[in-house]
């Protein structure tokens, strides 16, 4: 019975909760980058490269036609696929793009909530210090 309560105050504390709901929202913010890729941006790079959809691009390995969609040549054998391989780079590449720019905002944003270091006091003229002195030794 220890051992559950233990875990169930593991798994309350806010890092685990916290990490939780980081995976969630970056599951779904990792398809929507994979959406930008697949949808808008491969296929009029695939027009530039001939007209067919990029991600089916491939060398067949073990003999078969080319001309065969990507999946159906990967049932049949090996395949080079290489515009596969491109997409899925590309995707990456811009996710992680993306994620570099929002931890350069958060930490930016944290720069400008930290309260800035308290100037150090100017040292006091030697004149004053001087005279404290003085003041200090008539006291005595």
């Amino acid at each position: 019975m220890a051992m559950m309560q233990e875990f169930k105050e593991f798994a309350m504390k806010g890092n685990v909760v916290d990490l939780a709901v980081g995976v969630i929202i970056g599951g779904a913010f990792g398809k929507i980058v994979d959406s930008l890729v697949q949808d808008i941006i491969m296929p009029p790079i695939g027009k530039l490269f001939g007209g067919l959809d990029f991600a089916n691009y491939y060398l067949p390995l073990n003999g078969q036609d080319a001309a065969l969609s990507l999946v159906e040549a990967k049932k049949l054998g090996a395949v080079f696929a290489y515009g596969n391989f491109a997409t899925i780079l590309l995707n990456f590449v811009i996710l992680a793009f993306i994620i570099f720019q929002m931890v350069r905002l958060m930490n930016k944003a944290r720069k400008v909530e930290e309260p800035a270091a308290a100037a150090p006091a100017p040292a006091t003229p030697e004149d004053i210090v001087l005279l404290r002195e003085i003041r200090d030794s008539l006291k005595k």
